[in-house]
């Protein structure tokens, strides 16, 4: 039997996302073994074995304390990302928006035309008046896999599509690697793609709490109405409105999540990724933990 690190769902992974070194125990392999995984992803170097995810934490429990913030070593500057967790996590906690109670019912029940219908009428936040159209969705309406955005940019709120452009182009090649897609009508092989806001944040701005909390509410119907079997949440903001955390992504990624009984598997933003290729391998392992989820299941 080959070795996992040889799996070709994980060489797929780790070539549509661009990784092209992969740290692995050498003497995990044999030569045989080492001889078929260099020319994938390079030199192999030890490393640190495969983090185990913790137990499951439910969206709707209450926020387990947040641990302290991990700082480098002295004299060791911090990544991108550490700084962006601490900061995070330093930030003041704002007092979250109400919603009124008559959108919540409304929306939830609503069925799937009436409810794009809702979202493209949409006013509830200065989001409305600044748009060219709402971003809905896109994808197969009973998909079993559920990709979950953050907010769209300008080229998605001109096309009217989640993920298009360049973070598009590596979504759809994470997932490939995954035998999905996002056009199709097999429901097991096709996604549905959404955002947490419909409509683009001027200069692509972080969408502020009102806006999220005008649009969770649709957000949830999407998923009540499309039952996936898997929700893979990308970016911080999908991840938090997922999870009901307020930790950074950092800590929020590799860890068993649940919403409403759904597994929730958390990564980066694919557009974080074309910011910062190095964080590409954590996207590749967050890529096989749904794998293995979805074989689960």
């Amino acid at each position: 039997m080959p070795h996992p690190l040889l799996d070709p769902r994980r060489l797929a992974a780790l070539n549509a996302l661009g990784v092209q070194q992969a740290w692995v125990p050498r003497d995990a392999l044999d030569e045989t073994e080492l001889a078929a995984l260099m020319p994938h992803v390079g030199p192999v170097a030890p490393a640190a074995g495969r983090r185990q995810p913790a137990a499951v934490a439910r969206a709707d429990a209450p926020a387990a304390r947040a641990e302290p913030v991990a700082r480098p070593a002295a004299g060791v500057p911090a990544t991108s990302a550490q700084a962006a967790d601490a900061a995070a996590a330093a930030a003041p906690r704002a007092e979250q928006p109400t919603v009124a109670a008559q959108r919540v019912e409304q929306v939830r029940a609503l069925a799937w035309e009436p409810l794009q219908a809702f979202t493209e009428a949409c006013r509830a936040c200065k989001l409305g008046g600044m748009r060219h159209q709402a971003v809905f969705g896109v994808g197969h309406a009973q998909a079993r896999v559920m990709v979950v955005g953050e907010a769209p940019g300008a080229e998605e709120d001109r096309v009217g599509e989640p993920f298009v452009g360049a973070a598009g182009k590596l979504l759809d090649n994470m997932l490939r690697a995954c035998g999905l897609q996002r056009h199709g009508d097999d429901p097991r092989s096709t996604v549905y793609v959404a955002n947490v806001i419909k409509c683009r944040p001027p200069g692509n701005r972080n969408p502020e709490p009102d806006e999220i909390a005008q649009c969770l509410p649709i957000l949830r119907r999407q998923i009540e109405l499309v039952r996936p079997r898997l929700l893979l949440a990308l970016g911080r903001f999908a991840a938090q409105s997922l999870t009901g955390s307020s930790e950074p992504i950092g800590r929020l990624r590799q860890r068993a999540w649940d919403w409403q009984g759904i597994p929730v598997v958390v990564s980066y933003h694919p557009a974080y990724l074309l910011r910062t290729p190095q964080d590409k391998a954590k996207a590749w392992a967050d890529l096989c933990r749904a794998q293995d989820l979805l074989d689960a299941l």
